[in-house]
């Protein structure tokens, strides 16, 4: 599958290299700089690209591009989803995944690419197992492994690697059984002038943090699993469940996890308003009043404080006013653009 991986910078800076099956000379990164330069941004920067001999694939992720090297056809998605699995386990590892972290925690890194594939192939892509086969690093292990010249590479083999769910480590005990689920939803729509809606579209996920002994089996439902389009799961779901009954079943992973992904595409209503003021003067100034708030109250409102609301200014000028924060930023030649928003806080009473 997977030849060789390397970490490059924007500045063109190869900070880490490994190769599976035979070394590949890192001037085959010079195809990937030439597309990159024509790039206007990162960003823009094609994920696959071909060479005569090769097949490059790439992420783009905090000023970092790791970039797969193949020899021969593969499956881009697969090998986007593993670059993108190495970029959240890394995080998990060095808190960040930043030309800085890597540098001073490159043995780390090489440890880890060993666990994760395997001639090539992804072996242990879960954080779960991945913990107990490398130790993340803590100031106290670091001094211990540098006065006994051990490593972080535990020297038993976990349990959960060899069974069939191979995302939940063994053993697990907690004193108290808690899971939390955090639904995230962000909306883009567009509105006429009179507030309704032209067309709307969602894009939400479920995020788990699950405190759970033993090997749990848990189960969810949703009042109207219909709307929830393009549905993308953790592979702790069972995916036959729901496709028969539209029922989440799994047994989830240790720890923090994101659970699904989903898309609704049928127009919904939006919980919120937004109503604008515009006012012309002349052709070169003007000011555009926008206020935005919740069409109806949900959950438990708490009385408004200062302290709740954090609001950051990068231009022009910011200030509270009557549960109102208003934001001033100069972005019109000679003009003045305001945005009203509600700070009320809602306490959802579950979770």
């Amino acid at each position: 599958m997977l030849n060789s991986l390397f970490i490059v910078n924007t500045t063109g800076d190869i900070l880490l290299e490994k190769h599976w099956k035979f070394v590949i000379h890192r001037s085959i990164c010079d195809y990937f700089f030439e597309v990159q330069k024509k790039a206007a941004t990162p960003e823009d920067v094609p994920p696959v690209i071909s060479t005569p001999h090769h097949y490059l694939i790439s992420v783009y992720h905090n000023q970092l591009f790791l970039l797969a090297v193949s020899t021969s056809e593969t499956p881009p998605l697969m090998v986007v989803e593993f670059l993108h699995r190495v970029v959240s386990t890394l995080t998990e590892y060095l808190n960040e995944c930043s030309d800085t972290s890597i540098k001073e925690h490159c043995v780390l890194v090489f440890e880890l690419l060993d666990e994760m594939l395997d001639n090539g192939f992804p072996l242990a892509t879960e954080l779960n197992i991945l913990q107990e086969l490398i130790k993340p690093p803590t100031f106290l292990r670091s001094i211990a492994n540098q006065v006994t010249g051990r490593t972080n590479i535990s020297e038993v083999l976990p349990t959960g690697q060899l069974s069939n769910i191979p995302w939940r480590r063994a053993g697990v005990k907690y004193t108290n059984n808690e899971a939390y689920f955090d639904v995230v939803e962000e909306i883009d729509a567009i509105i006429n002038k009179q507030g309704a809606t032209v067309t709307s579209g969602i894009l939400g996920y479920i995020d788990c943090c699950c405190k759970l002994s033993g090997m749990p089996d848990l189960t969810m439902s949703f009042v109207n699993p219909r709307l929830l389009d393009d549905v993308s799961f953790h592979p702790c779901v069972r995916f036959k469940r729901w496709e028969s009954e539209r029922v989440l079943s799994f047994v989830p992973p240790d720890g923090n996890f994101r659970l699904l992904s989903y898309h609704i595409a049928t127009m919904v209503a939006i919980p919120i308003y937004v109503r604008h003021s515009i006012c012309l003067k002349g052709g070169t100034a003007g000011r555009i009043e926008l206020t935005v708030g919740p069409k109806q109250s949900m959950g438990k409102i708490v009385s408004f404080h200062p302290g709740f609301c954090h609001h950051f200014c990068f231009d022009g000028g910011a200030r509270w006013k009557e549960n109102l924060f208003i934001h001033a930023s100069l972005l019109f030649v000679q003009s003045c653009f305001t945005v009203y928003f509600p700070c009320i806080t809602h306490i959802s009473s579950e979770k």
